[in-house]
Formats: structure tokens, sequence, C-alpha cells
């Protein structure tokens, strides 16, 4: 299991400070997104395995700590499935994969839930 910080996701924080981007990763533009497919994350992904059919859903955006940004969201399941991996990426559709995690196969049925935070601590 692994979370990562993608490289494409270095690119769009480097670009908010320089300010190339105005593209915030905030509850407007931040979105998270799940997927089903079998894979450990890597620092290249600009995907995530296999993303399910739910819609990519808003967060809700803080900073717990000076060096720390925190999105949370929570996605319904539309049908039976079994979710392996989420990320946070900086739009609903045509977007950049920022954070990507990978786990143990979460077994759901129609309507179950799974709430995620996402963490990035600049150290």
């Amino acid at each position: 299991m692994a979370t990562i910080y993608v490289d494409a996701g270095e690119v769009v924080v480097v670009d908010l400070i320089d300010g190339t981007s105005s593209t915030h990763l905030d509850a407007t533009n931040g979105k998270i997104a799940w997927g089903t497919g079998a894979g450990t994350a890597a620092k290249a992904d600009t995907t995530l395995f296999t993303e399910a059919s739910e819609a990519r859903v808003a967060v809700v955006a803080s900073q717990p700590a000076g060096d720390t940004n925190r999105w949370v969201a929570t996605i319904t399941a539309d049908g039976a499935k079994t979710i392996t991996n989420a990320g946070l990426f900086n739009s609903a559709s045509g977007a950049t994969l920022i954070v990507k995690g990978d786990f143990t196969g979460i077994v759901l049925a129609l309507g179950d839930k799974i709430e995620f935070t996402i963490s990035l601590q600049q150290t």
C-alpha cells in the first residue's frame, strides 16, 4: 500500500506557488475520486487504477497546521464494487492527479460510502 504525491501534482503545486496557475485546490476545484483496479501507486501515475463510475466529489478543504493542507470527501457507491485506490484531482474533468493512494480492496454494495481524508504536508 502506498500514498504518493505524484510528479504531476508537484508541478501543479509549484505553479500555484509561482502564480503560473490560478486553479486552487479548494472546495470549488478540489475533487476526490476512487478506483477499482489493481496496482501500486507510483510517482509517475497520472490516473487512478480504473476510475469508478461515480462522479468526482467536491472536497472540504482545510489547513490543520501551517505546513499541511487537508481535503475530505465522501463518495457513495452507485452499485456493488470493490474500491482499491483513491486520489485528489484539481477539477472534475480534464484534471491533474495530485495525490494517489492504493489500499486493500473495500467491498461495497449500492449506497455504501467511504470518507477519504487526503493530507499533504510540506516537509
